[in-house]
């Protein structure tokens, strides 16, 4: 395609643009159209070139975009221009995150804006308040079935809550981030609602068939998300009187990315909350937006291009917003998902880290960091101009999905090595305080998946229980260890609440028939903001978990090296109990600091001989950043406490 295409088409689109949008003040607008219409162009073509109404549905594409450009606050407008000027704002270290339910958290949206001073007095200064969009009643799948994409749900809030809780934010400097489920639709919402009342239109929204046929193509070669709760991948539904794909619930239905109208209407409900006021958007379950038979249909290329094009599109009318791709897959594929380009982000700016959490639930259970150092190690490096988002817990599962040579590097049998860790965190391991419950089981071939809160997996819903000192602080410093390598590992480091302030289990939802099959519940807690006021009081577990975090990341956010700028280097040592990176600035001429972590619980020794740098004459000029002190030294070697991490830099 030669670019004089794309030039006249777009001259064709502009006069016809209709006559409301035409008279409107466009001009950052068209700027930036001119400036990414190429790509555009070039994705939409590749995407739909072959149909009849491409031109029709390139100009509907074009409107969309001018339409919410003019929708956008001025405040909004301001910031995209700043974020345009500072184009690496999001790599600095000061970013740190918290997702959390807002009625978990604090009742509603309401509460959530009561309680912003909480997010200030952690440190936090963004915040994920996980799906706030209307749902139904029962099957929502915690608010990722939506049956309205344009309504905050009435049982959390309303628009009204949502506009004065995003500007108030914005006034405190902390972003706002909110889902964008883009793979399916509750089956209660309207376009499922026409497809099922025979409309062919709304059909054509989503994969529906008349008979088993297709459907029987697709399931040779797809796995099940969930077989436990919901196999197969397609659902009949008796009033359509057809087939619909739904890959994760019976009552997801999987929209159509091969029809044009479903990416021009999610393009448009996307630039719609962006213009509510989010800074950031995460855009739910990204992998499976393209479904082809014969393949696995996650991860297919035409994923990529449909994100591509939402990203260049975005660019257009509100460029200061970022995406994060929700992408639980292989390392090799995730990485794929901030785009394949040598600097900038094509696809989404964020991702989450799902190998670096599970490696470190891995090196808690088997107290040494020999899988850690080895899936690191294949942890492909990132684009300049993207960033991890790395955590610890979140209101999902934790998965296994490490790599098979990975594990067998470390030493392990995979098989073995999977139920080893399942036992472990189900408490079903005769050396095992964890108290967490099995997700996802698959009897076909023995997987499962973890369920739990952190300080119960960690052991300290067994240590409360047994009223143990000794391992009540063993578990304080497991959880204070798991932040401090996600504060300190490079990218946006993601807190869950409750974890802040030691959070159990909670059981409740085996009362609720429509939560009592899915035991993720047990680790989406409900605050209870009285007891939340021991933070406050000296010698109380909530005391020395948020009072050592606020410190960490007050430390962190005053040490440019945890800024992300791919400078982190992986240490070698030979001691495999221990976790040793180095996070140094651009020029490595500077500061730099030296991470280690002890996975065990006794003292192990790090010879600094093994540490590039790190010698003998740096022999009592060391300190850790986090508790002010110097380490303890003999004959070059460092002795790391168990269960504690040290932050090490060269006292100037």
């Amino acid at each position: 395609m030669y670019e004089q295409v794309s030039h006249s088409l777009l001259n064709h689109i502009l006069d016809n643009l209709k006559t409301e949008i035409s008279k409107q003040d466009l001009r950052h607008f068209y700027t930036r159209l001119g400036a990414n219409f190429y790509a555009i162009h070039s994705l939409f073509e590749r995407l739909y070139g072959d149909r009849d109404d491409f031109e029709a549905q390139a100009l509907r594409l074009v409107e969309t975009m001018a339409r919410q450009y003019i929708n956008r606050p001025d405040p909004l407008q301001q910031l995209d221009i700043e974020r345009e000027k500072d184009y690496n704002w999001f790599l600095n270290q000061k970013w740190v995150g918290m997702a959390l339910y807002s009625n978990g958290f604090a009742g509603n949206l309401e509460g959530v804006r009561q309680r912003l001073g909480y997010f200030q007095e952690l440190g936090v200064n963004i915040a994920h308040i996980m799906p706030i969009m209307h749902c139904p009643e029962g099957h929502s799948d915690g608010g990722y079935a939506v049956s309205n994409f344009r309504e905050v749900d009435p049982r959390i809030g309303t628009m009204g809550d949502l506009s004065q809780l995003a500007h108030d934010m914005r006034q405190r400097d902390i972003l706002l981030v909110l889902d964008v489920v883009v793979n399916h639709t509750s089956n209660e919402h309207e376009w499922a609602s026409r497809a099922r009342a025979g409309d062919t239109v709304y059909q054509d929204y989503y994969y529906t068939f008349e008979s088993r046929n297709v459907p029987d193509m697709f399931e040779q070669s797809m796995p099940e998300i969930f077989p436990e709760t919901s196999p197969g991948n397609f659902t009949w539904d008796e009033e359509m009187g057809r087939w619909v794909m739904t890959v994760f619930n019976s009552y997801q239905w999987d929209l159509n990315y091969s029809n044009p109208a479903v990416f021009i209407e999610m393009l448009d409900i996307i630039l719609y909350w962006a213009n509510q006021g989010a800074d950031i958007l995460r855009l739910d379950a990204v992998a499976f937006l393209w479904k082809k038979i014969g393949s696995t249909c996650q991860n297919e290329r035409e994923a990529h291009l449909i994100l591509q094009l939402l990203k260049d599109c975005c660019q257009v009318t509100s460029p200061g917003v970022l995406f994060i791709a929700e992408a639980i897959v292989a390392p090799v594929e995730v990485i794929k998902y901030f785009g394949e380009d040598a600097v900038i982000a094509k696809e989404c700016e964020i991702a989450y880290n799902a190998t670096f959490m599970a490696l470190l639930w891995d090196a808690m259970a088997t107290k040494n960091a020999k899988l850690l150092n080895q899936g690191i190690r294949s942890l492909p490096v990132k684009l300049e101009r993207a960033t991890w988002l790395n955590y610890v817990r979140c209101h999902d599962d934790i998965g296994l999905g490490f790599d098979n040579s990975d594990i067998q590097l470390a030493g392990y049998e995979p098989y073995k090595h999977r139920q080893f860790l399942i036992d472990y965190y189900t408490g079903d391991f005769t050396e095992s305080h964890a108290r967490g419950l099995p997700f996802g089981q698959n009897d076909k071939n023995g997987d499962a998946r973890i369920s739990g809160s952190l300080a119960s997996l960690v052991g300290l819903q067994y240590a409360l229980e047994e009223s143990d000192p000794g391992l009540i602080e063993d578990a304080v410093k497991n959880i204070l260890l798991l932040h401090s390598m996600i504060l300190s590992f490079g990218g946006i480091p993601l807190l869950y609440y409750g974890d802040e302030l030691g959070e159990l289990n909670d059981f409740s939802f085996q009362d609720d028939p429509h939560k009592a099959g899915d035991s993720r519940w047990i680790h989406r807690p409900t605050i209870d903001w009285v007891k939340a006021e021991n933070r406050n009081v000296t010698g109380t577990v909530e005391f020395k978990i948020f009072s050592a975090l606020k410190r960490m990341i007050a430390v962190r956010k005053e040490i440019g090296v945890f800024a992300d700028f791919n400078n982190r280097e992986l240490i070698n040592v030979e001691n495999p109990h221990l976790f040793v990176f180095g996070r140094y600035s651009l020029n490595k001429q500077s500061a730099r600091v030296l991470v280690v972590a002890n996975f065990d619980g006794k003292p192990q020794p790090l010879n600094l001989h093994d540490v590039d740098g790190w010698d003998g004459n740096q022999y009592g000029q060391m300190i850790d950043l986090y508790s002010g002190q110097s380490p303890d030294i003999f004959n070059d070697t460092v002795v790391v406490p168990g269960f504690s991490f040290y932050w090490l830099c060269e006292m100037v």
